[in-house]
């Protein structure tokens, strides 16, 4: 058994890496792997936008992380830096700003680099996409 972290680079649509990273989280888990966590970096934030919406015959991605993240306890964390520059802001962020409105919700969280450099300390492998 190995402990991963996944890191997602690309956004939720316009690319199928990010189709690719939630289908390998999901097979590695189901085959008895851990996830460490998810680590939403660069325009791999934009997964995270509650403001998504796909059309009915699309894929949901978002919905499928959080289902993933919900079913097997898995950690989904979006680097701040890029998720403020790209708009993508939690409660916490928009309250800093002095802005009404946000669009990433739990179990979404924020974090830094330092968070993904450590997790990578104590897991087996990054698998980044």
């Amino acid at each position: 058994m190995s402990k991963f972290i996944i890191q997602v680079n690309a956004p939720a649509y316009g690319s199928v890496s990010s189709y690719h990273a939630y289908r390998f989280a999901e097979a590695a888990l189901r085959s008895g792997h851990l996830i460490d966590k998810v680590f939403f970096y660069q325009d791999g934030v934009l997964n995270t936008n509650g403001f998504n919406s796909p059309a009915s015959d699309e894929f949901d991605l978002q919905h499928a992380w959080l289902s993933l993240s919900e079913q097997f306890d898995v950690p989904l964390v979006n680097c701040v830096s890029a998720a403020l520059r790209r708009g993508v802001l939690s409660e916490t962020d928009a309250k800093e700003h002095a802005l009404t409105h946000w669009n990433m919700s739990a179990p979404f969280i924020m974090g830094g680099l330092g968070e993904l450099v450590v997790g990578i300390e104590s897991a087996d492998r990054l698998i980044s996409f």
